[in-house]
């Protein structure tokens, strides 16, 4: 947590009204922020934990309540095509409006607000420290930014005013009308498409497939630079045909340029029995990836580096060269490739 901010939990004056909800009779309320459109009986939470009805309002319990506040490398996100070699000021509050079963931030995402220590910074003042630390970006991250809409709206809409890029790594599962309205001042984000059926997001994660497709039609059509996770899980999405059938489908509908990043299971908070993911499976997944016509895949969470390097699908030539999230080498320049001037896509410079 950023020095300057680590300070003992302030009690915020006032609690942050929700946006995107309604009454709906009897004292209840009803939540469109996410397609679960929880209905809330007074005091009362949502599935997130997060929004909670006081008095026949929704009220956003994480607004200006920050559990996490770090520099990472913007690479960390993950983001390859997006200013790398930068620093990504990121934060995170505590709550989500899924239960995947795998977890690594549990012991954040799947807890009250209240529960979790954390600090109240104003939004100006996340704004500020951004801009003080040196950032590029401010990242929205670690738990589920869905969950503190409100807060990341207003944050993104300080930093765009300051010159400061936000970007998002999150699971998608929102509505469409409130991701448009943040799509605005968003520059990239990072999705999980945590598998590619509806029986898997059920199971493992307690959403669905349906809405997190659309999230990312969304974005694209807001012109904000997408990326996508996959965390490739042994005996659960691992398969050939899902594997073929996640990579097709951003290839038709986001374009062959999206970058998709491969990531590595490890045993994690419900699903400790299972092993790793093997190497063997990772690899194989980039060559169906790179079969199917994606240009930029990736390989996360893997001690080698079996994955990591941007190729020019002109040239074949090296552009970025990483060692975990150390930029060893960049042959990008003002968005093309040094060696043969294709246009790589990407926020660059």
């Amino acid at each position: 947590m950023s020095r300057s901010l680590a300070k003992d939990k302030l009690a915020p004056k006032e609690l942050k009204e929700a946006l995107y909800w309604q009454e709906a009779g009897e004292g209840k309320v009803q939540c469109f922020l996410c397609p679960r459109r929880c209905l809330i009986p007074l005091g009362q939470r949502g599935f997130c934990r997060a929004r909670k009805n006081i008095k026949g309002k929704l009220y956003a319990l994480t607004y200006g309540q920050p559990v996490a506040i770090h520099i990472d490398p913007v690479e960390k996100k993950p983001l390859f095509h997006v200013y790398p070699g930068t620093r990504s000021f990121s934060i995170a509050t505590a709550g989500c409006n899924l239960r995947c079963k795998f977890c690594q931030n549990w012991e954040i995402s799947q807890m009250d607000p209240e529960t979790v220590k954390t600090v109240y910074v104003l939004p100006q003042d996340i704004v500020r420290e951004a801009k003080q630390s040196g950032s590029k970006t401010i990242a929205f991250t670690y738990t589920e930014p869905v969950i503190f809409y409100e807060y990341m709206l207003d944050i993104a809409k300080l930093a765009k005013k300051e010159g400061i890029a936000c970007v998002m790594h999150s699971a998608g599962f929102v509505n469409e009308e409130p991701l448009r309205q943040l799509s605005k001042y968003l520059t990239a984000a990072n999705i999980d498409l945590k598998g590619f059926s509806d029986k898997y997001y059920s199971s493992f994660c307690e959403g669905n497939l349906t809405s997190v497709l659309n999230s990312l039609k969304v974005l694209k059509e807001e012109k904000v630079w997408v990326e996508v996770t996959n965390l490739i899980i042994p005996s659960a999405n691992d398969s050939d045909e899902d594997i073929g059938n996640l990579c097709s489908w951003v290839k038709d509908n986001l374009g062959p340029d999206t970058p998709v990043h491969f990531s590595r299971f490890f045993p994690m908070y419900k699903l400790v029995d299972l092993s790793p993911t093997p190497l063997k499976t990772l690899i194989r997944a980039k060559e169906i990836a790179k079969k199917t016509g994606l240009h930029y895949v990736y390989i996360g969470n893997v001690p080698e580096n079996l994955g990591e390097d941007t190729i020019c699908p002109v040239c074949a030539k090296l552009l970025v060269k990483r060692a975990g999230y150390t930029i060893l080498e960049n042959n990008v320049i003002k968005g093309k490739c040094r060696f043969c001037g294709a246009k790589i896509p990407g926020a660059w410079d």
